[in-house]
């Protein structure tokens, strides 16, 4: 198949006009000029998608799919009120719920041209739904237990099910990963097994760290909103308060328990750590998930992404938490990454072309798959998408880069292919589920959120 457009926006090299990208066997086998490759191949199926610009599929580096079906339901409040309601919410669903929200959650992120996410599944719904979609990524088994006699039981069922899991991945598309809960829902030593099991079972491992000030505060001084009598005692974590101001950050905290003491390590929110934390991640070689929109949302606070780009550590972008953000939307979290960032930082300018990075290569490295996806080049797989560029407000487009960050949406893509395969074109999935069913079960399940 050959795809033809107005730019060919290969990230890791300069944007071209008229250009095409060659796929066969779910693999780029070449790119150029339309020109020139339609010669090259005057047999080839051709689509071209006129004024829109043909890119490498984008990366979700964190999400939470089988939440999406909460979205509007959980009042808007700040992060650890809200963190309660969506516990209080989830309470209410059941297995074939958290599968419907997935599938929902699944097929937004493909209509907008997210290609690849990176979950975290506390039920497994997210591997499943992935897996009908034809999604790339990795599902995060989400393991917690701040009662120090429960981490054991806790960590052996988080175990049992990344085996379970991993046998039932019938495609290379996903892997298997770990994924600790926020610090104030775990007991120390939840991390230092986790990072073991990352170890022995060569996968991937999700830290959630320094996310809000309240989560800062109730680590390293012991008081805040995530006390254990107003949070984790509420959600059954424990019978009697054995929290002890630790005296040291969030991050310092988990690096001491051993969070990453893993080969591949994802470290997600970053925001209230200072300078000493950001090298220590850099000396471990630890990437970074920033969500710009979802901490922004819940009020907690700007990562400060110039100074992990500043001090080389790999860095990605996540839509966060489903619940708090409209879409899972990877363009709208370049954009809201861009402004937050430039407005914080008078001055200092963040190019367009970092935050494109950043939702493609960047968060590609951060999963360690850059050399199959993350940008447009021969012999990568063919996760690829096209998005218009036609709408009044993004002309002119003499730079397709800052065209694409400052003013597209997931609206605006008009074409997700995965490994070769179409999966998305203009409002209409080619996927390998029911997709009237699964939307008419979200509906249900608002309803059923509605009435409690």
């Amino acid at each position: 198949m050959l795809l033809r457009a107005q730019y060919i926006i290969p990230v890791t090299d300069e944007p071209f006009e008229n250009g095409a990208v060659l796929v066969r066997d779910g693999v780029i086998r070449d790119m150029g000029s339309a020109e020139l490759l339609s010669l090259r191949y005057p047999d080839e199926e051709s689509v071209d998608f006129g004024m829109s610009a043909i890119m490498p599929g984008m990366i979700d580096l964190f999400s939470r799919l089988e939440n999406s079906a909460m979205r509007g339901i959980v009042p808007d409040q700040k992060y650890p009120g809200w963190v309660m309601s969506v516990h209080e919410a989830g309470a209410k669903l059941d297995a074939h719920d958290w599968h419907a929200s997935s599938v929902l959650g699944g097929l937004e992120a493909l209509s907008n041209g997210i290609t690849c996410v990176a979950d975290v599944s506390a039920t497994g719904a997210s591997c499943t739904a992935m897996q009908k979609l034809g999604l790339r990524g990795v599902v995060y088994r989400e393991v917690g237990a701040m009662d120090k006699r429960r981490v054991d039981d806790a960590m052996d069922r988080a175990h049992n099910d990344i085996v379970r899991w991993q046998e039932s991945v019938g495609s290379d598309l996903l892997t298997i990963g770990i994924a600790p809960r926020e610090t104030y829902a775990c007991h120390p030593a939840v991390y230092k097994q986790a990072a073991a099991i990352a170890r022995e079972e060569d996968i991937p491992i999700a830290v959630a760290v320094a996310g809000s000030r309240e989560e800062y505060d109730f680590i390293k001084y012991g008081s805040s909103a995530f006390s254990i009598s107003s949070l984790a005692s509420r959600r059954g974590f424990v019978e009697v308060p054995p929290w002890l101001p630790t005296g040291v950050s969030p991050v310092r905290y988990v690096l001491n328990w051993g969070a990453f003491e893993a080969d591949n390590v994802t470290a997600v929110h970053c925001i209230h750590l200072d300078e000493d934390d950001t090298q220590m991640l850099k000396e471990r070689g630890v990437s970074i998930v920033v969500c710009p929109r979802c901490n922004a949302q819940l009020s907690m606070g700007i990562a400060p992404l110039r100074e992990f780009l500043r001090a080389g550590i790999t860095v990605g972008l996540g839509s966060g938490y489903a619940v708090a953000t409209d879409a899972a939307d990877v363009l709208s979290e370049m954009r809201m990454g861009l402004l937050l960032n430039r407005g914080a930082n008078p001055g200092k300018f963040l190019p367009a072309k970092t935050m494109l990075e950043l939702g493609t290569i960047g968060a590609a490295r951060a999963l360690k798959i850059d050399d199959k996806v993350g940008s447009l080049e021969i012999g990568k797989r063919a996760d690829i998408v096209a998005v218009d560029l036609s709408n009044s407000r993004q002309a002119p487009t003499d730079d397709p880069v800052t065209a694409l960050v400052d003013t597209c949406l997931g609206d605006d893509v008009l074409m997700t292919m995965v490994d070769g395969n179409v999966r998305y074109e203009k409002d209409k999935w080619n996927v390998d589920l029911e997709v009237a069913r699964d939307i008419a079960r979200v509906i249900e399940i608002r309803g059923k959120l509605r009435k409690h």
